[in-house]
């Protein structure tokens, strides 16, 4: 009887003891090969893994910041050329003026000089009109010798030069014969004046064009100039003559057609972006000169492959993806990456269409791999 007893007991501690291995030996490891990690059917580990299809989107728009600056090409800044004194201001900023308009009158005596020089070439070139017309008769009737003749005509020659100089420098300055030392400062094309920055009564001096602002501005609103920054990422979209849209904070539901024209050929070493210029046709006058703005670049490719953002890792300089092969197995692979947005990030090689990835849980994909591989 006891013997039966004790056989039982015996066998009740072995079956709990064989009971309690089973309960700590845990679920089947996965098998690392390289690259390749399988997971044994219905191992609790892939709960935790997600994976997703890379797809084919249209090709996001490039978004680079800038700001609006008037056209150079139809802008005019205005120095005077003559040291003087403000003597009168005839416009304000937002005037429109044309072309030849006086802006401001400056007494200057330099200006005066200048007229008195036009008034002496021409005094002079009617005396030596009247000398060689002279020597010319005397020479006819063998009174004059020739080098007589020959120095009248050089004479002649002089001052009808020293004439067309002074006359030409007057003409180009918008100055009379009067010597009045008045020097009338004239827009030198039709436009908007946007900036005045001379006073009633200033002195003014011509070598202050370096390092003081213009006296005046002029330009033409209706044309503007978009600057943009760029990075290198962004050079494949930017060709000379593409259409880009440009947005405004003020008309947030507007986009407004500008086109590239020039494209820097060095990076700014500090900031480490291109300069892009672009045109845009401003003929309703809505847009203000240095407005900021947003710029939208389309890709020339109509669709790009993408995966989910999350599903990409960076090791060791290069990034990463997990190809989920179906079966509980899943690949590393290297690709190449470009712009992200919206969660999505665009695949340039290393995928295809239609395969997927693992969009949660690569990273502990990458742990499993880790131990098993030789860091270099």
């Amino acid at each position: 009887m006891r013997f039966t007893c004790f056989a039982a007991l015996l066998a009740v501690i072995v079956a709990s003891g064989c009971d309690n291995a089973a309960k700590t030996q845990g679920p089947p490891l996965p098998n690392v090969d390289g690259e390749s990690i399988v997971f044994p059917e219905g191992s609790p580990q892939l709960a935790s893994l997600a994976s997703e299809a890379a797809v084919e989107r249209k090709a996001a728009a490039s978004t680079l910041n800038g700001r609006l600056t008037w056209n150079e090409d139809k802008t005019v800044r205005i120095y005077t050329p003559f040291a003087g004194r403000v003597s009168r201001i005839l416009v304000q900023p937002g005037d429109t003026v044309k072309q030849g308009q006086t802006l401001a009158v400056i007494a200057s005596p330099d200006f005066g000089q200048a007229q008195a020089e036009a008034r002496r070439a021409q005094g002079d070139f009617a005396l030596a009109q009247q000398n060689i017309a002279r020597i010319k008769d005397l020479y006819q009737h063998g009174v004059a010798a020739a080098k007589d003749l020959n120095t009248a005509e050089a004479d002649y020659a002089r001052a009808e030069s020293e004439l067309q100089r002074t006359r030409a420098r007057l003409k180009l300055y918008g100055g009379g014969s009067d010597i009045d030392q008045t020097y009338a400062l004239k827009s030198p094309l039709a436009g908007v004046v946007v900036e005045k920055t001379i006073n009633p009564g200033q002195e003014l001096r011509p070598d202050q064009m370096g390092s003081a602002p213009a006296l005046f501005v002029i330009t033409q609103p209706a044309y503007l100039w978009v600057l943009l920054d760029a990075t290198e990422k962004d050079l494949p979209r930017l060709k000379l003559g593409k259409l880009i849209k440009i947005h405004v904070p003020a008309y947030p539901d507007t986009a407004f057609e500008a086109k590239i024209t020039t494209v820097s050929d060095f990076l700014d070493p500090t900031t480490r972006t291109i300069k892009v210029r672009a045109t845009l046709d401003n003929a309703q006058r809505v847009l203000k000169g240095e407005m900021f703005v947003t710029a939208a670049v389309n890709g020339d490719a109509g669709t790009v492959l993408q995966v989910a953002t999350r599903a990409v890792f960076f090791q060791g300089g290069r990034h990463f993806v997990f190809v989920d092969s179906g079966d509980g197995r899943f690949v590393r692979r290297e690709v190449k990456v470009g712009d992200s947005s919206d969660g999505n990030v665009t695949i340039l090689s290393g995928l295809q269409s239609g395969q997927k990835v693992v969009s949660e849980g690569a990273l502990l994909l990458q742990q499993m791999l880790q131990p098993r591989r030789v860091v270099n």
